[in-house]
């Protein structure tokens, strides 16, 4: 693997950044683009408030349902400028590039967690479960990615 130089951060200029934050970025775009789609085909989200709550309106449902949708769609779109950002600064060898990536997995993981476990009023968990899974597996390639960066070797091995 040819590198542009070795600037002293750990991580080698121009190194290639490992396949699983490729794998990240791309399963992040399909989480934020899937309850747009799902609003507009099966509209499952609908079904899952209907469930919690079956005395609630159509203007209810929809409304809890777009909320859902936003918090999703916000979420993964900052999930992908992360990954972008973070990509980036591993392609062009920045110091502080393996302490972003960690960080950036630790928060998105946390979010997965807390899409997957949290409940409110009558949700037994607010968001759909296939929604709380399908956050969570941008975090997975994140860890893969992470350990990747870590390992020695990757970028000269230095912490």
């Amino acid at each position: 693997m040819a590198t542009r130089g070795y600037n002293g951060s750990g991580i080698a200029a121009g190194l290639r950044w490992p396949a699983a934050m490729a794998a990240g970025l791309i399963l992040n775009v399909i989480a934020t683009i899937a309850p747009v789609v799902d609003i507009a085909t099966v509209d499952t989200i609908s079904d899952h408030v209907r469930a919690a709550y079956p005395a609630w309106g159509p203007a209810s449902v929809g409304a809890d349902r777009n909320a859902m949708v936003i918090y999703l769609v916000i979420t993964g779109v900052l999930g992908i400028v992360t990954w972008l950002y973070v990509i980036r600064a591993v392609k062009v060898g920045k110091r502080w590039a393996r302490a972003a990536a960690t960080s950036a997995f630790a928060v998105g993981m946390l979010l997965a967690l807390v899409n997957l476990t949290t409940g409110g009023g009558q949700y037994d968990v607010i968001l759909p479960t296939g929604y709380g899974v399908l956050t969570l597996l941008p975090s997975l390639a994140g860890f893969v990615a992470v350990v990747s960066l870590w390992r020695p070797g990757h970028g000269g091995g230095k912490r």
